[in-house]
């Protein structure tokens, strides 16, 4: 027992300073880290808070389970391919940007002489962005969301049951969301979750609102 205790205590002291390494380390950056969850929670909710309102939308007037299932698929794709080309063309016109500035910077700094160096690839480098990581990500996150009401109703064939499911599914998945964002981002926790969860509400509910009113009175869809 006494030698157990003295193993098990050498490994939390262990762990203790492994922590404290990583945390005096220079080059572990966490407010990069931060950074990077934070934005995909943030994709994640995109994709949760668009397919779910998609397919409550399609369901107010179309109430078979195929229907809002290819909906939500549909919606996933687009979604994922407009995340992802956007952030490409975003972080690459960031990356230019960066690029530029490096070469005025060495052009200042020698004269001209080390500005092939920034173009050659250097130490700099390698801590700019790089557009296809941050594309699939956002495209990964906004997918991982969209799979939420895709699941939830997948299985379900009656129609207020499945309308039930999703909503259930996308408000715990939109208070999980909200409670990570908000440690990632050190905000109030139980106020940036009421926000998210009432921003998805009504997202969902004014789509499902004005589709069921084009629906019924504007439009005869077969």
């Amino acid at each position: 027992m006494a030698s157990n205790r003295t193993q098990s205590r050498d490994s939390q002291n262990t762990a203790q300073l492994h922590d404290l390494e990583m945390m005096q380390d220079p080059e572990f950056d966490y407010s990069t880290r931060s950074q990077w969850l934070r934005a995909a929670v943030l994709g994640a909710n995109d994709g949760l808070v668009s397919t779910a309102a998609l397919m409550v939308g399609v369901g107010a007037v179309k109430h078979g389970m195929k229907a809002m299932i290819l909906t939500g698929f549909a919606g996933l794709v687009a979604g994922a391919c407009s995340m992802a080309i956007g952030e490409y063309v975003s972080v690459h016109s960031q990356l230019d940007i960066e690029y530029a500035q490096m070469k005025r910077d060495s052009e200042k700094r020698a004269g001209g002489g080390a500005a092939a160096a920034v173009e050659d690839g250097g130490g700099d480098k390698e801590s700019l962005p790089n557009p296809v990581q941050a594309a699939s990500a956002s495209a990964l996150a906004f997918s991982v969301g969209a799979m939420v009401p895709l699941l939830a109703a997948s299985f379900i064939k009656e129609y207020r049951v499945r309308i039930g499911v999703v909503v259930a599914a996308v408000t715990v998945a939109l208070v999980v969301f909200g409670c990570l964002g908000a440690v990632l981002g050190r905000a109030p926790v139980v106020r940036s979750s009421a926000r998210v969860l009432v921003g998805g509400w009504l997202a969902m509910a004014v789509t499902f609102g004005l589709t069921k009113l084009i629906g019924t009175k504007g439009l005869t869809l077969n």
